[in-house]
């Protein structure tokens, strides 16, 4: 399954990335909306977890584009 997680707190996506690699998960991370909405339509996800406070894009208006 692969996993993309939207982050801008470095240390939780580290700890968040950590934690579903050891339940043996394809994690892959970025730091703010815009590089999420890149991911998002470049290549297929299973799950995309997004904060709702990021920079350049908030995690509601990036699930509305996503969608």
């Amino acid at each position: 399954m692969r996993i993309l997680v939207a982050e801008d707190e470095i240390d939780l996506a580290e700890a968040l990335k950590m934690m579903l690699e050891m339940q043996k998960y394809s994690v892959e991370l970025v730091h703010d909306g815009e590089d999420a909405l890149f991911y998002a339509e470049s290549t297929p996800y299973d799950l995309i977890l997004l904060d709702v406070m990021m920079p350049k894009k908030d995690g509601f208006t990036l699930a509305q584009e996503i969608r």
